[in-house]
C-alpha cells in the first residue's frame, strides 16, 4: 500500500520511518523561520504536508515523539490526533511545552509521528444489557498494578 502525499510548504519533509521497523511515520517542521515555544505555552507548527489515506477504512494517527517529551517536555495539546479520511488539508501539530525553559522549533525538525490504521465502520445500536466479562464495569484501577484482582474471581 502506499500513503499519497502532497507538499503544501516549499520547505515541507516527506515523512519517513526513523527505522526499518518503526511503525509510524516521523513529521517534520515546515518553517520559514525558527518558533520559539516559551514554557506553558503552545504554538502550532506546520508540517507542510497534506495526505490521501488508502481507504475508507483507514485513519491515522498522531502521536508525540517520546524523545521530544522526554528531553525537551514538548509534546501534543491533544495527545493523539485523528486524521479522518476525508480531510484533504495541510497537517499541523499544536504543541505544548511542558519545561521551564523555551523550546525552539526549527524547520525539518521532527515533532511528531504519523501513524495510518485500519479501523471498523460500525453502526452503533441501543442495546438494554451487555454481555458479563470478569471485569464487569471496574474502571480506573480495578485490575491492580501487580496482577489481575484475584477477588474477582
Amino acid at each position: 500500500m502506499t500513503l499519497k502525499i502532497k507538499k503544501t510548504h516549499p520547505n515541507a519533509v516527506i515523512p519517513s520511518r526513523g527505522t526499518p521497523g518503526s511503525a509510524a511515520l516521523d513529521l517534520a517542521a515546515a518553517l520559514d523561520s525558527p518558533v520559539v515555544i516559551e514554557p506553558g505555552k503552545t504554538e502550532t507548527i506546520s508540517t507542510g504536508i497534506a495526505v490521501e489515506l488508502p481507504g475508507c477504512d483507514t485513519a491515522a494517527l498522531v502521536l508525540s515523539r517520546s524523545g521530544l517529551g522526554m528531553r525537551n517536555g514538548v509534546s501534543l495539546v491533544n495527545s493523539v490526533g485523528l486524521i479522518d479520511n476525508d480531510y484533504r488539508g495541510a497537517i499541523s501539530l499544536c504543541l505544548i511545552n511542558h519545561s521551564d525553559k523555551p523550546f525552539t522549533v526549527e524547520n525539518g525538525d521532527r515533532l511528531a509521528q504519523l501513524m495510518v490504521l485500519s479501523y471498523m465502520n460500525l453502526l452503533p445500536i441501543e442495546v438494554e444489557e451487555l454481555s458479563d466479562t470478569r471485569r464487569g464495569e471496574g474502571g480506573f484501577g480495578s485490575t491492580g498494578i501487580k496482577e489481575l484482582n484475584e477477588e474477582r474471581g
